[in-house]
């Protein structure tokens, strides 16, 4: 029988090694000090992004804060990852928007409830690792892609207008929505207020920029997002500004009824009834994109760790995010990722243990039932300057001149993935975009230089071998032997190789005997080959040049 009295100390000693480790009680308390003013930063930082992220993809702000809870406090209690902390993310917004637009707003919850239904698939498969084997040049195309999109579609909400449609639309047509905020003769005629949802944009983006740029000490703890709404939102108020404000109903759960999947048994064998392969597929998307996102971010905040203890679980974290967009998928709210901007602020803020994400989604949680009055009074156009901020600052230059180092074909790359996110979409962009790394690295694999240097006089001839020496340029290479005549001395240079297959190395060893037949002579750096890609012969130096012989 089970000891029924031991249950309740069991059960607190596991929340507490979850939390805390194998600390004592005096450094719990220590660790609990930093992670409560980690998690009040944290949610400062959190708050305006999940309300702008939702504006960004077409939702009611809600959902974003229902996510944003989601992700603090129940992601963020599974999570394999300390001090990650997952919410709404900017990436997925774009992806959002095409699919309300595609699906409508009642089959959103349903592709959410199956991506992370995916998601959990993934990682107690433990296929978490595959999401990061992303290319660089691609991860890099991806956040500059959705860094355009984002930056072109809130940039129209930033003059208190409409986004355009496809991304290429709002890239477009941002001179118009330039021309709206600086039209003054129609905006004080009253027939618009384009300019005054400009002006607090502007003020917005100035401030942030600002207050990061020249805050110093304890000042610099504080939030810049969080300073520039504030501001924003005062001088709006304090002006009585004729803008667009945010729009939260009395009874946040009220507005998640849309979208939202029944609980019941048989309420949900319905929904699951509903599905398609569109819907299928875009879920498939919606899980394979957060995934590479989370799992993205995880590896950013791993190298931002001094302690090897706390690298992440990827499978862990996978199995969490898919949990928590489950959930969100029950509630019809947007899914989540784990969020580099507000890992990296937890981090900076002095964070020690998971504490602080979960403390963070309380804090919305509490804000937003019993104070959502205070959301109301926030200017659209001000959170719209704070995603426009965002955007700029996901398309990252120096990432260009850093990929440069490796080649122009990462540029090509990149700048390819870039030009199909805003072209199409952020699925199609990325997919070209691993392919195009998939066909470099086979192109690289296959192809082989061959350069013959013939001197005027002499028996001997030079060849220089770049590249791979696979079965794919076999026909090449035989040709070039072919070529050579029979009685010369052929010197095989392979210092640049950097492969060599079997069917290669037999055909010189081939080629070898039959030269040798008619009086000619082959030459091979042996040293190399043996000690790159073949078996060294016993008691060969690596430096010594001798002739290979086939085996008689």
């Amino acid at each position: 029988m089970t000891d029924t009295t031991q249950t309740a100390p069991r059960a607190a000693n596991f929340a507490r090694h979850l939390f805390f480790g194998e600390l004592t009680g005096a450094q719990v308390l220590e660790r609990f000090r930093y992670d409560l003013l980690a998690s009040i930063v944290v949610f400062l930082v959190a708050l305006p992004l999940c309300m702008g992220i939702a504006i960004a993809s077409g939702v009611p702000p809600a959902k974003g804060i229902v996510t944003g809870v989601v992700g603090g406090i129940l992601v963020g209690l599974l999570s394999g990852s300390t001090l990650s902390v997952t919410g709404p993310a900017a990436g997925l917004a774009v992806v959002i928007v095409q699919l309300v637009h595609e699906h409508g707003m009642e089959k959103l919850g349903l592709i959410i409830l199956l991506a992370g239904l995916l998601q959990l698939a993934f990682g107690l498969c433990r296929l978490a690792p595959w999401f990061r084997a992303v290319p660089p040049a691609v991860i890099h195309g991806m956040l500059a892609g959705i860094g355009v999109l984002i930056f072109a579609a809130q940039f129209h909400v930033m003059v208190d207008d409409s986004p355009k449609g496809s991304g290429l639309n709002n890239l477009i047509s941002i001179p118009l929505a330039v021309i709206k905020g600086l039209d003054w003769q129609a905006n004080v005629s009253g027939q618009t207020t384009h300019h005054l949802a400009a002006i607090i944009g502007v003020l917005t983006i100035v401030l942030l920029s600002a207050w990061q740029k020249f805050a110093r000490g304890r000042l610099k703890v504080l939030p810049g997002s969080l300073v520039a709404i504030v501001i924003a939102t005062f001088c709006a108020n304090f002006f009585h500004l004729p803008v667009r404000y945010v729009s939260l109903p009395h009874d946040l759960f009220s507005s998640l009824s849309q979208g939202a999947v029944p609980f019941s048994p048989q309420s949900l064998l319905g929904s699951f009834a509903q599905l398609n392969w569109p819907i299928a597929f875009d879920a498939l998307a919606v899980a394979f994109i957060a995934a590479a996102e989370t799992l993205l971010a995880c590896s950013a905040l791993d190298r931002m760790q001094k302690s090897p203890k706390a690298n992440t679980n990827y499978d862990r974290e996978l199995i969490a995010q898919g949990i928590g967009n489950t959930v969100c998928g029950l509630f019809g709210a947007l899914p989540l990722t784990g969020v580099m901007v507000r890992s990296g602020v937890n981090v900076t803020a002095g964070a020690k243990t998971r504490c602080s994400t979960i403390l963070h989604g309380f804090w919305i949680l509490l804000l937003v039932s019993f104070f959502p009055h205070w959301l109301a009074l926030i200017p659209t156009s001000s959170l719209a300057a704070l995603l426009v901020f965002t955007g700029y600052k996901m398309i990252d230059p120096r990432a260009v001149k850093e990929m440069g180092r490796y080649g122009r074909t990462e540029i090509i790359i990149y700048l390819l993935t870039i030009a199909l996110i805003v072209s199409f979409d952020l699925l199609t962009g990325v997919l070209a975009g691993v392919a195009f790394s998939i066909a470099k690295l086979l192109y690289v694999f296959s192809h082989l230089e061959i350069q013959i240097n013939r001197p005027a006089s002499g028996r001997r001839i030079d060849i220089a071998l770049r590249g791979a020496a696979t079965f794919l340029a076999l026909p090449r290479l035989a040709e070039a032997l072919e070529a050579v005549p029979d009685n010369c001395e052929l010197h095989i240079d392979l210092q640049e190789l950097s492969y060599v297959d079997h069917a290669v190395l037999d055909l010189l060893i081939s080629w070898d005997r039959q030269h040798r037949a008619v009086g000619g002579v082959l030459v091979i750096d042996w040293g190399k080959l043996g000690e790159t890609f073949f078996e060294r012969r016993r008691n060969a130096r690596p430096d010594e040049t001798v002739e290979l012989r086939p085996a008689r």
